[in-house]
């Protein structure tokens, strides 16, 4: 929001609440009473930083308080509040300190308050990174399933979406793991070998002898493929037939379960693809692509 002056009045209901930058929120010791008449008294009668939208106060017994204000227009360095909104008295407040958390992030704040069973009707206060402290009013964040094959360990998918997490201007999202596991999948038959999309994928002793598809192996051989669509095209080039095969593609193994989903596909090349409330990058997607995946979940659910 910059210089704007936040207008109060409607911020008490909203979910995933976090000032952004956090340099709007000023940390306040206070020595009153923790009620909303009080507050609202001692903060009317001050005056506040030109930047300042929420003020939390904190007292010695450890009570915090958290209030939106809304500043008089003004170029002063310091002005009076025409208006302000107490958002959370100490009994739905919880403080926590954690160093390794970016006060900045909304997904990083998000977890924080799910990893601690933060009840969503609170809000949560965070002295983060730095000792730099912002806040996440009423936690609630959009749930997105990642579907993708394990090995490797993190799946790249799952880890590219957190790396985007870290750093990307999106809504409040916690990640849900769904691994397909390929041990398993590989356990299902008993071949006299096993042909798999590439060495990377850390599936060299299953009990038979592991053949890599990416390495074209000179001599077709009684395998059976543990691989996708674009593997089986591969094979059809490589040796003119079709070998028993595992399916192993998230794409066609992820079940509907009414969540917010991302997978992958080697069979898309180019761009992304929407299904309703799951996205589909391609096989090698680049972490732009996967942020612009995310966004458009966000935008599906309504958390935009």
């Amino acid at each position: 929001m910059g210089g704007e002056v936040l207008t109060v009045g409607n911020l008490k209901n909203q979910k995933n609440f976090v000032p952004l930058p956090y340099r709007r929120v000023s940390y306040q010791p206070y020595a009153g009473a923790m009620t909303e008449a009080a507050i609202t008294g001692h903060l009317l009668a001050r005056e506040v930083y030109r930047r300042t939208d929420i003020v939390i106060l904190h007292n010695k017994q450890g009570e915090n308080a958290v209030a939106a204000v809304q500043r008089t227009e003004s170029d002063a360095l310091f002005v009076r509040l025409d208006a302000l909104e107490v958002l959370a008295l100490p009994g739905q407040c919880v403080f926590l300190h954690s160093p390794a958390t970016d006060p900045a992030n909304r997904s990083a704040l998000a977890r924080l308050a799910r990893e601690h069973g933060i009840d969503t009707e609170q809000t949560v206060i965070v002295q983060g990174a730095f000792d730099h402290i912002n806040l996440i009013h009423h936690p609630d964040p959009l749930r997105v399933r990642v579907v993708e094959v394990a090995p490797p360990e993190p799946p790249k998918l799952y880890a590219m979406a957190g790396h985007v997490l870290s750093y990307a201007d999106l809504p409040a999202i916690c990640l849900e793991l769904e691994r397909i596991k390929l041990r398993e999948l590989c356990g299902q038959v008993q071949p006299e070998a096993y042909l798999v999309p590439c060495r990377s994928g850390g599936l060299d002793d299953l009990g038979a002898p592991v053949y890599f598809l990416d390495e074209r192996p000179p001599q077709r051989q009684a395998w059976t493929l543990i691989g996708c669509e674009r593997s089986l095209q591969f094979h059809r080039h490589y040796y003119g037939d079709e070998p028993p095969r595992v399916e192993m593609c998230p794409r066609k193994l992820a079940s509907a379960n009414g969540c917010p989903t991302l997978i992958k596909c080697c069979l898309l090349e180019f761009g992304i693809e929407q299904e309703g409330q799951t996205v589909v990058v391609p096989w090698g997607a680049d972490l732009p692509m996967v942020e612009q995946a995310l966004r458009l979940l966000s935008q599906e659910v309504g958390h935009a």
